[in-house]
């Protein structure tokens, strides 16, 4: 994958999986597989948020820097920007939010999922573990996607909170390329992307860039967890 691919500056990697979301063309059929067999079962298995380009986790990521977006401690409270360093501000918002050109939704391979059958009505999606998890709204479904989905080469990267980004119940990844994305995806490639952009902290990411590219982008869990 090349390097404006891998960070999500351009889409020629992608392909529509449908009208508002686009994914990488090699695991559409993988995913329709796995889709497929999650109906078998009763479950309407759909993407919630797949690609997502680097100018759009660059506003992320610039909106809560700015304190214009809530930035959120580790049990989903909302802190205040005002009150926190720098150097605390980054690393509450990488608990949540990736550094702009190291997300894994810039590969088309990482995508969030859900089940609109099984919110309640007036209901919107929030996208936190408490939908996930024992009495949630996905909980059934999530236990599926424990059984099933590694016979389809997707895993959950963010499976267990290991000290650096949040549990993420709702995020799967299809391995056979994303390992290799993540291989490809060096400190120098993020630092020249973060240093050659208007993001917001620069200068204090590029100082913390090697405990940010162990501790929030190679920190996954592995795929066979």
């Amino acid at each position: 994958m090349q390097i404006e691919e891998l960070t999500g500056q351009v889409e020629t990697h992608l392909a529509h999986f449908n009208s508002r979301v686009a994914i990488h063309q090699k695991v559409i059929e993988p995913f329709l597989a796995l889709q497929n067999e999650a109906q078998k079962s009763g479950f309407n298995l759909q993407i919630a948020s797949g690609f997502r380009s680097f100018e759009r986790q660059r506003l992320i990521w610039n909106n809560k820097f700015s304190g214009k977006a809530p930035i959120l401690a580790k049990d989903e409270s909302q802190l205040s920007a005002e009150a926190l360093s720098d150097y605390d501000k980054l690393l509450a918002i990488l608990h949540w939010s990736a550094l702009p050109g190291a997300s894994r939704h810039h590969w088309g391979t990482d995508f969030d999922i859900y089940d609109p059958s099984l919110l309640p009505q007036g209901k919107s999606l929030q996208l936190i573990c408490s939908e996930y998890q024992k009495a949630g709204y996905f909980y059934e479904l999530s236990q599926w996607m424990n059984e099933n989905m590694q016979a389809f080469n997707f895993y959950r990267p963010y499976q267990k909170y290991q000290g650096g980004v949040a549990i993420e119940p709702w995020h799967i990844s299809y391995h056979p390329i994303a390992k290799n994305c993540l291989n490809a995806l060096t400190e120098t490639i993020i630092h020249d992307l973060i240093i050659n952009n208007n993001v917001f902290g620069k200068s204090l990411i590029c100082e913390q860039l090697p405990m940010i590219y162990k501790q929030y982008i190679c920190n996954i869990n592995d795929s066979k967890d």
